[in-house]
């Protein structure tokens, strides 16, 4: 592993190492930046779950305000340690997305009790992958690890897509207004972070982002008629729901936390390779058991597991900004707006177009972070090729046609269904079957 030490001459795309402290002037833009590129997901995640599970408004309001509050105090644990937990990086943390799934069933066959229950009980799993990770290492080279990350990416690009047409179920979805809006974010943030440098490079996406919220308001895109009616202050309350605890329910959150340790690894790599470096044991250590015990932490306060946000991976490459200290912020901010539905609000109503462009950049950026690892740390010979093809194609196949797996059982689809767990099984069984004593180049293979 690499040395924990960076600098400014460790990459020329840094603009701030990981142990710098840009003014506030310059790091709370810079946090606030790094809020936007994961808020829809934070929030959006909660909601669809509450949706599936046919909780009411109330009920819904309270399980998205805990979300972003589980979010904020996470991620500053991930920033900051508290003695082992944390892997001291600039690392976002939210809802994990490849929970919906397995929690919505599990929330309509045994209800909301069952998916707290599971979600504290089975997250011992990745704390352990935390504590053995020089035992399970081998299990997760970058072959596997980059390849978890680019199905993160390619995965993610459908809600891209979906919500820069203006968001799924919208009336006017696919006008020319939401395109275009969708069309500025992205062509502004790309210009500014290849022609422009300094703060004005760094903060890319938090510009065009609030250059399209401005756009959005003579488009008739700008909604704020939710501020009004939100309330000021909501309090946390442990165990809300209660919690009961079903053995199928616990080990289908069991085999999500061994698959979410994969994004994890990956995205650990992605934080570090935006500083030219690999990981070190104590960061890779630190950040897996964080997300366990951070996901215990969201089971008892009425939130859904939390994990290491790519979005927010590929926004610390595209901008060069790694501080902690930046990240922090972000968290101290998704507390607050966990405290304070008003202000949630505000930012909840940036228009889904805007929100789509950037998310455009952001996960391209992360499909080109697997690359890199892959190409940093595996030989692209035949085997190699072999499992990188196949990964994909399955992970990426069943994401956008899962109806070919509408003969399997229910419990069955719902893993197998995943992109992240059908490409990253595959990823991680090939790697371990595979002989590799065939290192030549894939070229002189004849591929």
């Amino acid at each position: 592993m690499g040395s924990a030490n960076d600098s400014h001459g460790s990459s020329r795309l840094v603009e701030y190492g990981i142990e710098d402290k840009p003014d506030l002037s310059r790091a709370v833009p810079l946090g606030i930046q790094h809020l936007l590129a994961m808020f829809l997901s934070t929030v959006a995640l909660p909601l669809v779950i509450a949706g599936a599970i046919g909780l009411s408004g109330a009920d819904t309001r309270f399980i998205v305000q805990m979300a972003l509050l589980v979010a904020g105090v996470a991620t500053i644990v991930q920033a900051y340690p508290l003695g082992p937990v944390g892997a001291r990086l600039p690392i976002v943390m939210g809802t994990s997305a490849i929970f919906v799934s397995p929690l919505i069933s599990i929330g309509n066959q045994f209800g909301l009790a069952a998916i707290f229950g599971a979600v504290i009980v089975a997250a011992p799993i990745e704390v352990l992958i935390g504590y053995f990770f020089d035992d399970v290492r081998r299990l997760f080279p970058p072959l596997v690890t980059g390849i978890v990350v680019m199905l993160v990416g390619l995965t993610l690009i459908p809600i891209a897509m979906q919500y820069s047409a203006g968001g799924p179920g919208a009336p006017t979805y696919g006008s020319y207004a939401n395109l275009g809006l969708a069309a500025l974010v992205f062509l502004i943030a790309v210009v500014m972070n290849q022609f422009f440098s300094g703060f004005l490079r760094a903060g890319a996406v938090l510009v065009a982002v609030v250059v399209g919220y401005l756009a959005a308001i003579p488009l008739g895109l700008l909604d704020l008629s939710g501020v009004a009616s939100a309330g000021w202050i909501s309090l946390p309350i442990p165990l809300q729901y209660g919690v009961a605890f079903e053995p199928s329910a616990i080990l289908l959150v069991a085999f999500a936390y061994i698959i979410t340790s994969m994004e994890t690894i990956g995205d650990i790599s992605g934080t570090t390779e935006a500083v030219g470096r690999d990981p070190t044991d104590d960061e890779m250590t630190g950040g897996l058991i964080a997300d366990g015990v951070m996901s215990a932490f969201a089971g008892v306060f009425n939130a859904f597991p939390n994990t290491s946000f790519s979005q927010n991976v590929g926004l610390v490459s595209f901008t060069g900004v790694a501080s902690r200290f930046v990240v922090a912020i972000a968290g101290v901010f998704l507390v607050v707006l966990g405290f304070v539905p008003k202000v949630a609000a505000v930012v909840s109503a940036m228009p889904a177009p805007v929100l789509g462009g950037a998310a455009i950049v952001l996960f391209g950026m992360i499909i080109s972070i697997g690359l890199r690892i892959i190409s940093r740390g595996a030989a692209l010979n035949r085997r190699n090729l072999t499992i990188i093809a196949a990964s994909l194609v399955l992970g990426v196949g069943v994401e956008v046609q899962g109806d070919v797996l509408q003969q399997l059982p229910s419990e069955v689809q719902i893993l197998v269904g995943s992109g992240l767990i059908a490409g990253g099984v595959t990823a991680l069984v090939l790697n371990a079957v595979l002989p590799k004593d065939d290192e030549s180049p894939a070229m002189d293979a004849g591929v």
